[in-house]
């Protein structure tokens, strides 16, 4: 029989991914409509995909408890398991690597709300509501409009810059938006999951010099890092949201850090993600 799942946000990063992969797995994909009735779209739904995030981080402290009472009430009317992407806000500065048992210690308001949320999803499974938390590092994707790689970090590799956000000797986690969305496929069709389960998508830890190392042997050609200009979003902060939220998470790019591999390769052996040489190939053509 023919699975059903809601997809929540399919028009952003992950939503649209997301939709994707579970058609491409035979799934009826229901696309919802923002400002409609939730619980209505969610009828007879298998699955609900929460990748609804307000845009530009708007909000945050009232929309994202706003939009989890609406997942988990049409959750709880349809009787669909919910799969929420999840993020690394709410980690904080710790060493990791991080995983499900890396205490929640976040250090900036965004995390903050972040662990509530999660705080809340992991309630709702107490009481019997089964919960997938799917969590990944930044997002990478050549067709993913609002992505770091895309908005600065290669914006100029055309003209062979690189744009560093911190320190280009500290690792960061990647998640490749094709293979997180193809995992949460794998994972939604696990029968064997608890109520809860918060799986980490190791994706790839690297630097900047890293990455600009991979491109010189793919191109042949040398590269020159350039800092981000921190100093002009914090000037514009006080007139421009998104300005002042992305200055609140300036600590991740000084912050080396990777997720833990070992709970996604239990329960998926054999999957096998995009190599960062096949992540960095597919958005050359479009960076010309």
């Amino acid at each position: 029989m023919t699975r059903t799942v809601l997809v929540l946000g399919a028009s952003g990063n992950f939503g649209a991914r997301a939709a994707e992969a579970f058609s491409t797995a035979g799934w009826q994909v229901r696309r919802y409509a923002r400002g409609t009735d939730m619980t209505e779209a969610a009828r007879r739904a298998d699955l609900i995909v929460n990748a609804l995030n307000p845009p530009n981080y708007h909000n945050w402290a009232k929309l994202i408890p706003e939009i989890t009472e609406a997942v988990l009430a049409a959750a709880r009317s349809s009787g669909a398991a919910v799969l929420v992407p999840g993020n690394v806000y709410v980690y904080g500065d710790q060493m990791g690597p991080w995983g499900p048992d890396t205490p929640h210690l976040p250090v900036a308001r965004k995390g903050r709300i972040r662990a509530a949320m999660e705080a809340r999803y992991r309630e709702a499974a107490e009481r019997g509501q089964k919960v997938i938390l799917l969590r990944g590092g930044d997002f990478v994707d050549p067709v993913s409009p609002a992505t770091i790689w895309r908005i600065v970090t290669l914006k100029g590799v055309a003209k062979g810059n690189l744009t560093a956000m911190g320190d280009p000797e500290v690792r960061r986690a990647f998640a490749w938006l094709p293979d997180l969305a193809r995992v949460a496929v794998a994972l939604a069709e696990n029968p064997d999951l608890p109520a809860f389960a918060d799986v980490p998508f190791p994706g790839h830890s690297v630097s900047l010099n890293q990455i600009a190392g991979t491109l010189e042997r793919m191109t042949g050609r040398s590269y020159r890092i350039k800092r981000f200009p921190w100093w002009a979003l914090k000037l514009a902060s006080p007139v421009w949201e998104l300005g002042r939220e992305l200055t609140e998470m300036r600590y991740l790019y000084d912050l080396d850090h990777g997720l833990d591999p070992a709970p996604l390769s239990a329960l998926l052996p054999d999957f096998r993600s995009a190599t960062p040489e096949q992540m960095l190939a597919a958005h050359l053509p479009a960076r010309g």
